[in-house]
């Protein structure tokens, strides 16, 4: 009896089976806000104080009465000087306070009149200024709270830290931050025609080039990497590397071995070690993506061309480590971009072309779309994602996902 291969997963599908399947790391630590960026906030954050805490000025200039200025050139005694961080005492009618960016508005001021809008006069009696205009209440004043109120949550648990939300935290006097543990990631790379920069090639081996964008992603995710180097391809060689990285990490990436030739033994190997629980997807390029586990340990394996991989890695990896770091919104940014060419042969799977932004605000295509060819990625801004069977012409809106909005 005739064998009916199973259809391929599309993108959407694979996807969300793969998160469906992650659960986050439960492990929390305290640490230093200042160490706090790239790291996964555990526990939402609540201000217990506004922001600012007092009115302040956002200008350096002069606070009024405006009762004392309806004149359109009032001339008002100097009573004091507020730089940030200092306090002045109330202010008496007919006076103004020299106020400094930050400053703390005085009591009876209800106005700030930037110092360029005003006239500074000296005389025997003391310093006066001159104010051109009629302010109104509130002119240039920040208001206590205009920022932050006391009790609004900050930051959400999920929030993976960027340099913003630290500064954020900091405002509302934040020194350390609870966050889930770094995860602990595995790679190892197989083909017995790959060699490291600094050998000598031999006839038909190549530089490992997916071993370096890879790890650098893993940096990238704030991931502890192990690196088990390049792995010989043989079944038992790749179990064998496949047991040692089970132990002690969280997930296990691999490139190459996932495609159905005889020297392909990630398959297999997994399938003895642990178990399958997709593999093929409906993607050009990265259409042979394994995913499954090895005892409890998370397995994401990867295309060997290098082109493939960086793509898989994006598509699925970076959500389903983001998920396991325990951030909630994992999807990456996209933008409806007009094309600036014509595709005319689209694939039967969903296709991730390589494009660059023009001067004109639209995208330009790599001409080379081979998934070995990594000058692409290193020209391009982003991918267009194609959907299967899908013809573009010049001046059609695409879905373009740019490289900056895959940086969690």
């Amino acid at each position: 009896m005739d064998i009916v291969p199973r259809p391929m997963l599309s993108v959407d599908e694979a996807l969300e089976r793969v998160l469906q399947s992650i659960v986050s790391v439960d492990e929390i630590e305290r640490i230093p806000t200042m160490e706090a960026r790239g790291r996964v906030l555990a526990e939402s954050q609540v201000s217990d104080l506004d922001v600012p805490m007092h009115d302040n000025t956002q200008m350096d200039g002069y606070a009024v009465r405006v009762a004392d200025c309806r004149s359109g050139h009032a001339r008002l005694r100097v009573s004091q000087r507020i730089p940030a961080g200092h306090v002045g005492t109330a202010l008496a009618a007919g006076s103004a306070a020299r106020i400094f960016t930050g400053g703390l508005i005085p009591s009876g001021a209800d106005a700030v009149v930037m110092q360029e809008d005003t006239t500074a006069e000296t005389s025997e009696d003391g310093n006066y200024v001159v104010i051109k205009g009629t302010p109104k209440a509130g002119d240039w004043i920040r208001r206590a709270g205009e920022d932050i109120r006391s009790g609004a949550t900050i930051l959400s648990s999920g929030t993976r830290l960027k340099p913003q939300e630290l500064g954020l935290a900091a405002s509302v006097g934040r020194a350390t931050l609870p966050v889930r543990r770094r995860l602990n990631v595995a790679i190892f790379f197989t083909g017995d025609e790959l060699a490291m920069p600094g050998q000598l090639l031999k006839p038909g081996a190549i530089y490992n080039s997916s071993r370096f964008t890879l790890r650098s992603l893993l940096e990238d995710l704030d991931c502890s990497v192990t690196d088990l180097g390049i792995v010989p391809d043989t079944l038992v060689a790749t179990k064998s590397a496949l047991r040692r990285a089970a132990q002690g990490h969280d997930c296990i990436i691999t490139s190459g071995g996932v495609s159905v030739g005889e020297e392909d033994h990630i398959k297999p190997a997994v399938e003895a070690e642990g178990h399958l629980d997709l593999w093929q997807i409906a993607m050009k390029p990265g259409k042979p993506l394994a995913f499954g586990r090895v005892g409890g340990t998370l397995f994401l394996g990867l295309p060997g061309n290098p082109v493939s991989s960086f793509v898989t890695f994006l598509l699925f990896v970076r959500p389903a480590l983001l998920r396991l770091q325990g951030v909630v919104d994992v999807a990456p940014m996209a933008f409806g971009i007009r094309a600036d060419f014509d595709w005319k042969k689209p694939d039967r799977r969903q296709e991730y072309l390589r494009v660059r932004l023009n001067p004109a605000g639209g995208l330009d295509l790599f001409p080379n779309q081979g998934s070995a060819v990594l000058t692409s990625t290193v020209w391009a801004d982003g991918l267009v994602e194609n959907p299967p069977s899908t013809a573009i012409a010049a001046g059609d809106i695409v879905r373009f996902l740019p490289f900056f909005g895959f940086a969690a």
